[in-house]
């Protein structure tokens, strides 16, 4: 069983380059705020002697640059290269034998990110936890992604074991697989339990064990989401939307 109160100790050794982020940022708000200013005078007067049509272009090209600035607020925590660990549960592979942990592999590298670690474990409730606990604990993954385990048979314990790791719940991952997983097998999407979550602010994601599964989980959902996501988990308390 993992020791949950040792967990709590590795967020003070987190990224603190936040403050310096935020500094920028304040620098860049004052900025905007200045500029802000300047242009609502110049656009009054503007208003004042050519019309009332051009005033409001004016107001409506402001509107546009800070819509710009909140774009740059939200996504400059984004990283450029995301460490993955990806652990596949099986009692019958193989790392040498393992298409659905292959298929997730490639995708992150097709997506210019690294795997920084690739794991093998059976379906074993509490070697699974500690195995994702581990990992969630290591400078070099950003995103943990499980295949295998997530189904309804006795031994399926995946999600039993991740579960109690994780901090935040990612319903919408689970709702958005299950929906486009519908288009390929039907009324048989009740039966699989995706999961997403944050665990010691490391997003884990558990697929299923089929390689079209983790093909589809890892190159439609995670992949495009996992530097925002990784990103924003790591954000310093004071510096959360």
């Amino acid at each position: 069983m993992v020791d949950f109160q040792s967990r709590d100790t590795r967020r003070d050794e987190r990224i603190r380059s936040d403050d310096a982020d935020d500094a920028d940022d304040t620098g860049d708000t004052d900025e905007q705020t200045e500029n802000h200013d300047d242009h609502g005078h110049d656009g009054h007067d503007d208003h004042e002697h050519n019309g009332h049509e051009h005033g409001h272009d004016d107001h409506d090209d402001h509107e546009h640059k800070h819509d710009g600035h909140d774009d740059h607020e939200h996504h400059h925590h984004d990283l450029s290269d995301v460490g993955v660990g990806i652990v596949t549960v099986s009692s019958s592979r193989t790392l040498d034998d393992d298409p659905s942990g292959d298929a997730i592999a490639s995708a992150f590298e097709d997506g210019a990110h690294t795997v920084a670690t690739r794991e093998l474990v059976g379906d074993d409730y509490d070697r699974i936890q500690s195995i994702v606990d581990r990992l969630v604990s290591r400078d070099d993954v950003d995103v943990v992604v499980t295949t295998g385990g997530t189904g309804v048979t006795p031994d399926d314990v995946t999600v039993e074991a991740v579960r109690p790791l994780l901090d935040k719940d990612l319903p919408g991952f689970g709702e958005l697989f299950r929906d486009r997983s519908y288009d390929e097998i039907g009324t048989r999407v009740v039966g699989t339990r995706a999961l997403g979550g944050v665990s010691d602010e490391v997003p884990v994601f558990c697929l299923p064990g089929s390689e079209n599964a983790a093909t589809l989980g890892a190159e439609e959902i995670i992949v495009p989401e996992a530097p925002h996501l990784a990103g924003l988990a790591r954000r310093d308390d004071a510096d959360e939307e």
